[in-house]
């Protein structure tokens, strides 16, 4: 039987309480050992609470210490260090960017903690010539990386939706948005890697040299090497976006429309689905940042009680084609079957766009409603099943909850690169959907974890084959039922390349012998 999300939180407290029992090297010991290291950088050894928290404030596993590196090389020495202390050591290695992990994956309890945005420096590099790139940090962020190529009018071409998160941090999961359809995730969108294995050995990689490692890295979960540099490709950069959204009341409608679209040769830039429960006057909220096409009948729409489903769309384009875009987005519209009464569109800058989250989030930071919980639930549904998900989960299991935004659009498996460690339905066309769930006290924290454990429990029972993205699990069972029958080689790799099993102690799918840990009962 699947352990519940609610075990989960027990182990978490169970490691919380001092669940690592064994250690070779004492614990007072190890300051010392590491203190002797030649660094350009730093450990700290008392101030470590933040390394010891992440976004999903769900969990908190202090380490020993925490490395702020001055270079690779103080990433490479560090990791050899522990590796040269053997097996009979628990000491572990968790490379932790931003810290958006959700049930503290960028945590090593006891461990240490790199703190990868230290690498950040003026290290990144763009080369504007004629297949143009970025060399960047892994610990940069992205939305660093977009300020810089937008100096010579470039800029990535697949995005997450929030760009305050590292650029290792993303390629070791897989980096998803509204322009995946198209573009393919963030991790089919890489060049070449930097990564320091768990034998510490600094290797540079790419699909011709060293490719098992640079595939193995990307969307590896952090298993096989700390990725401390990117060479991301660029595409010309737009200066404007027309941001369009609509409603449907009809689901069959709303992801019929989203598969075409994607599928379709001129289409849109970026698109993506939204489900809206128990949230009363939507159009009035869009008002705000947005303009009816139709005042007056938008201003007679009434949205209570109904579950509503949201179409958000952008088109590029420079001032100087506004007339061609104005054209060409209208040609597309004039094919969706959404509520017109419910089309809202403005036009943003590039970055205003791409940076939409940040600007939400400075709101909720100034109401003390961003470091809050986030029991969140992110997971891939074969196109196949998508309806008969939604009629159990929206109709039944969510219809009274509005905890939080609720993604669910389409991407295409062809942009996908299958020899990298991420898994996928093995569908062309596969959904993305995401329960974004904040949680205001204990209550709210048990009632969200319980929603999450009824989704994955009715869809394991119902075949419907969903893949976690940003995968939790607890027992080396679950890990083998994710990967199916990618785990021999993710295995493999494993031991070729992290053999004593040091780093992303927090994953919880691979663990050091002398650390292992019994489960919750």
């Amino acid at each position: 039987m699947r352990p519940s999300l609610l075990q989960y939180l027990k182990l978490l407290l169970l490691l919380a309480l001092g669940g690592v029992t064994t250690m070779h090297v004492p614990k007072q010991d190890v300051p010392s050992s590491l203190e002797a290291l030649t660094l350009d950088g730093h450990f700290s050894f008392h101030d470590v609470s933040a390394a010891a928290q992440d976004f999903g404030n769900l969990s908190s596993f202090p380490p020993v210490a925490v490395l702020h590196p001055g270079s690779v090389a103080d990433i490479a020495t560090t990791i050899r260090h522990v590796f040269l202390m053997g097996e009979h050591s628990t000491l572990t290695v968790a490379a932790r960017g931003h810290g958006h992990s959700l049930y503290g994956q960028s945590q090593a309890a006891e461990g240490i903690i790199i703190s990868m945005e230290s690498l950040q420096s003026n290290t990144m590099r763009v080369n504007p010539g004629v297949s143009p790139y970025v060399d960047a940090s892994g610990g940069e962020l992205w939305i660093n990386v977009l300020h810089e190529t937008l100096k010579y009018g470039l800029a990535p071409k697949s995005w997450t939706d929030y760009l305050h998160l590292t650029v290792g941090g993303t390629l070791s999961n897989a980096g998803v948005s509204g322009q995946t359809f198209r573009h393919g995730p963030q991790i089919s969108n890489v060049n070449e890697l930097e990564i320091v294995t768990g034998r510490g050995d600094v290797i540079t990689c790419s699909p011709k040299q060293n490719s098992d490692l640079f595939h193995a890295a990307l969307g590896g979960l952090g298993q096989f090497g700390v990725i401390t540099r990117a060479r991301i490709p660029l595409e010309p950069a737009p200066k404007m976006v027309r941001w369009l959204r609509v409603l449907y009341l009809d689901f069959t409608s709303f992801t019929e429309d989203q598969e075409m679209l994607i599928s379709a040769e001129k289409t849109f830039d970026y698109i993506e689905g939204f489900v809206i429960i128990n949230r009363t006057g939507i159009l009035n909220n869009w008002r705000s940042s947005f303009n009816p096409q139709d005042p007056v009948r938008s201003s007679q729409f009434e949205s209570d009680g109904k579950v509503l489903f949201c179409l958000e769309m952008t088109k590029n384009f420079n001032p100087d084609e506004a007339d061609v875009m104005e054209q060409e987005v209208n040609t597309l519209l004039s094919q969706l079957r959404y509520m017109p009464s419910s089309l809202f569109h403005t036009d943003v800058t590039y970055i205003e766009f791409l940076d939409r989250v940040h600007s939400s989030e400075m709101k909720l930071r100034a109401k003390g409603m961003w470091e809050v919980p986030h029991p969140w639930l992110n997971i891939i549904i074969p196109r196949s099943m998508i309806h008969k998900f939604a009629k159990e989960v929206f109709g039944k299991i969510l219809k009274d909850s509005n905890n939080g935004p609720i993604l669910l659009y389409p991407v295409n498996k062809s942009r996908w690169d299958n020899r990298t460690s991420v898994v996928i339905p093995d569908e062309e066309v596969f959904y993305l959907v995401a329960f974004l769930s904040s949680a205001l006290g204990p209550h709210n924290i048990k009632h969200t974890l319980d929603l999450n454990y009824r989704i994955i429990e009715f869809s394991d029972k119902a075949g419907i084959g969903v893949k976690q993205y940003l995968p939790n699990y607890t027992t080396e069972q679950e890990w083998q039922s994710h990967f199916g029958a990618r785990w021999d080689t993710f295995q493999q790799r494993k031991k070729a390349y992290d053999p004593l099993a040091i780093l992303a102690p927090g994953q919880r799918i691979f663990q050091k012998a002398s650390a292992s840990l019994p489960l919750p009962s």
